[in-house]
């Protein structure tokens, strides 16, 4: 037996913090799917390759080992920019959501965080969380975030950069950010994370205990 849960929403919403405090509580695995895509950005920057390529991408997405990648290298804010250019071939999201459902199939099951978790790579996950907040919280909180590790930042080019980044993702063709129809709602505009995390444990343990009675 496993348990998934799925997390969608767009970036800088929390889910990221919210999916590892749900994992460490439930003990369950965690895999954030946004470092698979960057993780073949990485790969085509790394060697000089262009982000259109996609016979490189494929290879590059074949060659992705979910245990081996490391946020402090794909987090760069490059990375991420060519990792939105990537996501958008069909051919690559595929081979990336095989490795994904393998991963949440895995005992004793895991908190995944993306962008179509619930929708596409878990539509049958047992819990699905839709975490928004708005585009000016956002990018408040990426600015905090710029700020906190001595870097300077232009808040208006934040925006703009989050508000094209949800346009992009929100306007593919393959499988766009949206919230799954069955999905719970968690916007975190006006919540601290501890307030979020007590929300989505309160929403997890409810489905729990309503599983077990059955």
């Amino acid at each position: 037996m496993t348990f998934t849960i799925a997390i969608d929403g767009p970036a800088g919403a929390g889910k990221g913090t919210l999916a590892r405090r749900l994992a460490d509580h439930y003990r369950l695995n965690l895999l954030d799917t946004g470092l698979t895509y960057r993780a073949v950005a990485h790969a085509l920057l790394r060697l000089g390759l262009p982000l259109d390529n996609v016979s490189a991408a494929e290879t590059a997405a074949r060659q992705v080992d979910l245990a081996k990648l490391d946020r402090a290298v794909l987090s760069a804010h490059a990375v991420g920019e060519a990792a939105s250019k990537v996501a958008v071939f069909p051919t690559v999201r595929r081979i990336l959501v095989e490795k994904q459902r393998d991963f949440a199939q895995t005992p004793p099951g895991a908190v995944l965080d993306g962008r179509d978790i619930g929708t596409v790579v878990c539509p049958d996950a047992d819990i699905k969380l839709y975490v928004t907040a708005s585009a000016e919280v956002r990018a408040r909180r990426r600015l905090a975030e710029i700020e906190s590790i001595g870097g300077t930042a232009d808040f208006s080019e934040i925006l703009a950069d989050i508000v094209r980044r949800d346009e992009r993702d929100m306007g593919r063709a393959d499988s766009p950010l949206k919230p799954a129809a069955d999905a719970h709602l968690l916007d975190t505009s006006e919540m601290a994370i501890e307030a979020a995390f007590l929300a989505a444990m309160a929403i997890i343990d409810n489905v729990m205990a309503k599983r077990n009675k059955a």
